[in-house]
């Protein structure tokens, strides 16, 4: 029986941290760190970005959008909010580094946040399609379709996935890489050194061009890691590293 992911509130103290999952990921990319931050004395909010975390991987390609997941990071800033929270970061992994960015650069009211493995550049290294298919896969397997429902499934995916990365690549540099000059806040950047998903080189990229701007970036580079930095080997030390700079943030 698939137990579905669920988003999660850790209610601490007064400063509120939200963090946004991966591309096919759910909450649980996010779990670790929350408890961690949480254990520091930080409330913490992890949502769930539309499609997500059902166990059917048609939902994402066919629920979700940037438009959609721009409008989930939105709802999850109001929500805090309207809790009473008034000092938020945001911080994404992935596809929700884009999301976090996005805020970031749009709402000044927020006080920090940063990317953990996000593919804020181009490249053709990224490899997330098809890391995507192969999970598909896995979960078509312990479905409830026939066999013929599963390879019309399958047989379809390749060209939805492959037009949502291009949605995704497209509202990316529309968006969120051409408006990097409206980011005010120190950013925080985290990237595995052995990423097998996307360019690992394309943080370092983010990082220089921050750093032309004149914006203190906290750069953190693990050169042993892969891709899901909040989860692998790297999950302690990147811990550390956001209790760091948050400490440089809430003041």
């Amino acid at each position: 029986m698939f137990k579905k992911p669920e988003p999660f509130l850790f209610e601490a103290g007064p400063n509120a941290v939200i963090l946004l999952h991966a591309y096919s990921g759910s909450a649980n990319d996010v779990r670790l760190l929350g408890r961690a931050l949480q254990r520091a004395g930080y409330t913490v909010y992890a949502p769930q970005l539309t499609g997500h975390a059902t166990g059917d991987p048609r939902d994402i390609v066919l629920q979700g959008s940037p438009a959609n997941w721009w409008r989930d990071t939105q709802q999850a800033i109001s929500f805090m909010r309207e809790k009473g929270y008034t000092k938020i970061s945001i911080f994404g992994l992935s596809l929700g580094g884009i999301f976090a960015t996005a805020a970031l650069e749009q709402d000044q009211q927020l006080v920090g946040g940063g990317t953990f493995s996000s593919p804020l550049f181009p490249s053709d290294k990224q490899r997330v399609a098809e890391m995507f298919i192969k999970l598909s896969r896995q979960q078509l397997a312990t479905s409830a379709l026939t066999v013929p429902e599963r390879q019309a499934v399958l047989a379809a995916l390749p060209t939805q996935v492959a037009d949502q990365m291009a949605a995704i690549s497209q509202y990316t540099a529309a968006v969120v890489t051409a408006q990097l000059s409206r980011l005010t806040r120190p950013f925080f950047i985290a990237q595995g050194g052995q990423d097998e998903l996307i360019d690992p080189q394309v943080a370092v990229q983010l990082r220089d061009q921050l750093q032309a701007q004149q914006l203190p970036v906290s750069f953190h580079w693990y050169s042993d890691s892969g891709h899901v930095v909040t989860v692998n080997t790297a999950h302690h030390q990147l811990e550390q590293d956001v209790l760091t700079y948050l400490k440089t943030i809430y003041k």
